[in-house]
């Protein structure tokens, strides 16, 4: 199943993420991102999903990478994740649609919600290895 998703920081380094108000991980923190949709690009559906999980408009640039993680019923979600800016960068991200809560994180905040394991499986290292951690 083809799937996106943001990563979006802002001119302070920090990162937007949002805690999942459903499975799979509901609870946990992770970027925005979803389904694409029949008909749609993948940089439309990322700029779509960032916009319905945080209300934040995004200019979506290059695919820094991609994983595939584990769907209900044994399926698979290829997720494609790009590098994003907002368009205004004084809006204040507000949980929308799928998530619970939406926020920017900062290099302190994001280690806290690793060590804690409030983070999604998998995200920490796919982050590291594409050199997009918060700053």
């Amino acid at each position: 199943m083809l799937c996106v998703g943001g990563i979006v920081t802002d001119a302070d380094g920090r990162l937007l993420l949002v805690r999942r108000a459903h499975d799979p991980e509901a609870g946990r923190w992770s970027l925005p991102g979803g389904k694409v949709e029949p008909g749609e690009t993948t940089a439309d559906a990322t700029a779509r999903e960032v916009a319905e999980e945080t209300g934040l408009a995004v200019a979506v640039g290059e695919e820094v990478g991609h994983v595939r993680r584990p769907a209900p019923g044994g399926r698979v979600f290829a997720i494609h994740d790009f590098r994003c800016r907002p368009l205004d960068p004084a809006a204040v991200p507000r949980a929308g649609d799928d998530a619970a809560d939406a926020r920017w994180v900062d290099a302190a905040a994001y280690a806290a919600f690793d060590d804690a394991g409030d983070l999604v499986t998998g995200l920490t290292d796919a982050l590291r290895g594409w050199d997009c951690l918060p700053d």
